[in-house]
């Protein structure tokens, strides 16, 4: 009904969305919390308790608008949306993503490690005892599909290496978690949805990531990883799908995590299986350079007759971004060429005029390939060359492991959602929420600019972990912390303020030369330390940290040292 207010008069409203599994319960909740004091202590409840988990990281840095996007939204987002409720505007399902929730837990680890780990665990309870996986699957009955996907299952160990890695839990290698069964793809089948049962035979959580691994170290003509029904672009579902294609991107995909997991082999004595892994790294290695390279950046797959897709050779889709980010990112691809083939993305793929970072050119749309689906996206929307935002985030990743802390600034706040609303026409161009990532931004006029899928989208992980450790270098090593920042210049400084059980740590970041990248000292409660790591101490106090960046003495000295030694001009 209509509630008037006299003047100077104020009321208090509480306004009730719930359910129950009866109508007593819900009558029962209703009662309860229509009494204000009731309602209003539940939500400072609430308010504690995202609280707890939002103010574990806090930055405070030259770029506010970091700041707002980092401090909470990306978190919250990642957690409240992704791993929650799987739901959103614009896909309202409820379904796990085998690969969508893993990478989303990854923005977790610091604050809700618990949550990763029982996403982890979760994952794993989703393998086929052959060792591939539902791409998706809807709870409670767990009915999904089952494909031919070459990255799904590989997302798995890469996460579970970044998990232990991050928070030195490797007893979560030795969780015991059955497999799935259920029919395989018949020849010529790219998919099935069926209704698995729950396997007889289980295995350690080692185990599901080794058969994970062992599955995927096929080899295609040209030495490189098998693409099957699709990668990590669900709609190129049909440049590998008769089972001779290949994909490059899965090849630094997959270099990038057995580089990861093969320490974990070793320190199992599993010394066979390690060795196959370091062979095959090789291998890998040697393909990428010979057969992947395309004269001036990285091309991205073959089709099963053959035939190169992201080259210059191509009339759709010559450049995609994401063989040369994971170039970058793997560590894998030779630094000269990996250096050139991020010069051709800022050519070809960087619109700053329009404010995106497309995801390849040119899309798709009249040429003879047919890669699949992604054929039907109307040209320049979505993953058809659109701004694909979680591969755009991959591209300042990589640059600020080539050390441009410039450029990766100056991406960020070019990806920045907060920013798009930062001028009434650029919110009209935008139109959607401001606050949270969004999947994906229309580079196709009239629509270009125009944000997409917003709140579903696994780019809120992505992006909290390029501003928190590529950007800001915050790396958590188990018990030890590094701070190994890749910032723009002109940044003079920043902090970091991080709750570590019961302790805190006020860390602050000086810039004083006017770099980007480099630590000359760190000091832990005044006192100056060895290294670059910060020890953690969960001891309830109040920790002081000073970072200053440059060149430390040491090396400076070295440096000059051999200066001398090589000049003939100083004695």
């Amino acid at each position: 009904g209509m509630v008037e207010l006299a003047p100077g008069e104020a009321r208090e409203l509480v306004f009730l969305l719930g359910e129950g599994e009866t109508a007593q319960e819900a009558r029962e909740v209703m009662a309860r919390y229509r009494q204000p004091q009731a309602a209003g202590e539940a939500f400072e409840l609430v308010l504690s308790h995202w609280d707890k988990i939002l103010d574990t990281i806090e930055v405070h840095t030259p770029d506010t608008a970091m700041d707002t996007i980092l401090n909470r939204w990306l978190p919250y987002q990642a957690l409240a949306c992704r791993v929650l409720a799987r739901s959103a505007f614009y896909q309202s399902g409820g379904a796990y993503g085998f690969r969508d929730q893993l990478q989303d837990v990854m923005a977790l680890v610091y604050a809700r490690p618990d949550i990763a780990r029982a996403q982890l665990l979760r994952a794993a309870a989703h393998q086929f005892k052959e060792g591939d996986v539902q791409h998706w699957w809807h709870p409670p009955t767990d009915r999904g599909v089952r494909t031919r996907f070459s990255d799904d299952l590989l997302w798995l160990p890469y996460v579970v290496s970044f998990y232990i890695n991050t928070t030195g839990d490797r007893a979560v290698l030795d969780e015991v978690i059955p497999f799935l069964e259920a029919p395989l793809l018949a020849t010529g089948e790219d998919e099935s949805y069926t209704q698995p049962t729950v396997s007889t035979e289980q295995a350690s959580l080692y185990e599901h990531c080794v058969r994970t691994l062992d599955r995927s170290l096929g080899l295609g003509e040209h030495g490189l990883p098998l693409m099957g029904s699709g990668d990590w672009n669900d709609g190129m579902n049909r440049v590998g799908n008769q089972g001779r294609g290949e994909s490059i991107w899965v090849g630094w995909f997959l270099h990038n995590i057995l580089d990861w997991f093969t320490p974990f082999s070793e320190a199992r004595e599993d010394s066979k299986r390690a060795a196959a892994y370091r062979e095959h790294v090789i291998k890998l290695k040697r393909a990428l350079e010979a057969e992947a390279w395309d004269g001036d950046w990285y091309r991205r797959a073959y089709f099963d007759d053959g035939t190169p897709l992201g080259s210059v050779q191509n009339e759709e889709c010559r450049i995609d971004s994401i063989a040369q980010s994971w170039g970058v990112i793997s560590g894998a691809a030779d630094q000269h060429r990996a250096v050139r083939a991020m010069a051709a993305v800022e050519e070809y793929l960087i619109r700053r005029g329009d404010g995106l970072v497309i995801l390849f050119t040119p899309p798709f749309d009249h040429s003879a390939l047919d890669p699949g689906y992604i054929k039907g996206y109307v040209p320049g929307v979505r993953e058809n060359g659109g701004q694909y935002t979680h591969a755009a985030i991959w591209t300042l990743i990589a640059y600020a492991s080539l050390g441009d802390g410039d450029r990766a600034g100056e991406l960020f706040a070019l990806l920045n959602p907060i920013n798009h609303a930062s001028t009434r026409a650029g919110l009209h161009k935008y139109k959607v929420e401001p606050y949270v990532a969004a999947g994906d931004v229309y580079a196709v006029p009239p629509h270009t600019g125009r944000g997409g899928w917003t709140w579903y989208t696994g780019s809120a992980s992505w992006m909290y972990r390029a501003g928190l450790e590529s950007i800001l270098g915050f790396l958590l090593r188990g018990e030890r912390l590094r701070i190994d920042p890749c910032i723009p210049r002109s940044w003079p400084e920043y902090e970091i303020n991080y709750r570590y059980g019961s302790a805190r740590y006020s860390i602050k970041v000086e810039n004083p030369f006017g770099v980007s990248r480099g630590i000359a000292s760190v000091e832990v409660d005044g006192e100056l330390q060895p290294t670059d790591d910060i020890p953690l101490k969960d001891d309830g106090a109040k920790h002081t940290v000073r970072i200053v960046l440059g060149v430390r003495p040491q090396a400076t000295a070295e440096i000059q040292g051999a200066e001398t030694a090589q000049s003939p001009l100083i004695k």
